[in-house]
């Protein structure tokens, strides 16, 4: 049976641009997928706790790991992930480094011999919402560091081979002044969103 797991990391519970477009590729999903499974996590209402010295300790085989094994869980589950991650200071909220700290586990990554992992095949949308273009070819082009980022943790863990981003960007361009001149772009941007959500839920 199809899952999805539905992750949300924005520190805003109103108005949120990647809540928003998630929610639109969960509504899709599900009604694609009317028999299928899903999970629901908020990582930015409810936090999870940075690893500590306990939790690497039990990773070491001293402590207990259930807390852990249990948001593995979760991902092993699913068969599609959708995770929506808001641009901070140009790269992932603190609740999603934290989420991808606790998932990426010794036991998932990719083996380098063969190039397979226990989490590979599984498909990753993530939606990310963008005050400002960081597009290529504009000049904040290299300040991204949310996608590389998250690429790179993905290919660790094999969750990288059927991996989609959808960017809605100038989503400021509505509350910043100086970015006014751009309102019908982050308008297109954030319709182009939507589109490509529901195509790629509706797979």
């Amino acid at each position: 049976m199809s899952h999805l797991l539905h992750i949300d990391t924005s520190l805003r519970t109103e108005g949120s641009v990647s809540r928003e477009v998630t929610g639109a590729f969960a509504q899709a999903w599900r009604a694609a997928h009317p028999d299928g499974g899903y999970t629901y996590r908020d990582l930015g209402a409810e936090p999870l706790p940075h690893v500590d010295p306990a939790a690497l300790a039990s990773r070491e085989g001293t402590g207990d790991r259930s807390f852990e094994q249990r948001l593995v869980a979760e991902v092993r589950a699913a068969d599609t992930l959708v995770i929506g991650a808001p641009m901070y200071n140009f790269s992932v909220p603190s609740s999603l480094k934290a989420w991808l700290d606790w998932i990426a586990v010794p036991e998932l990554f990719v083996d380098q011999e063969t190039g397979e992992g226990a989490l590979t095949g599984k498909r990753v949308v993530v939606v990310t919402a963008r005050g400002g273009s960081y597009a290529p070819g504009t000049p904040r082009h290299a300040f991204d560091f949310q996608e590389p980022y998250l690429r790179a943790v993905f290919s660790m863990v094999g969750l990288d081979r059927d991996l989609e981003f959808v960017h809605a960007e100038l989503t400021k361009a509505h509350s910043v002044p100086q970015l006014a001149q751009f309102r019908e772009l982050a308008v297109a941007s954030l319709e182009d969103a939507h589109r490509v959500v529901r195509e790629l839920a509706a797979v």
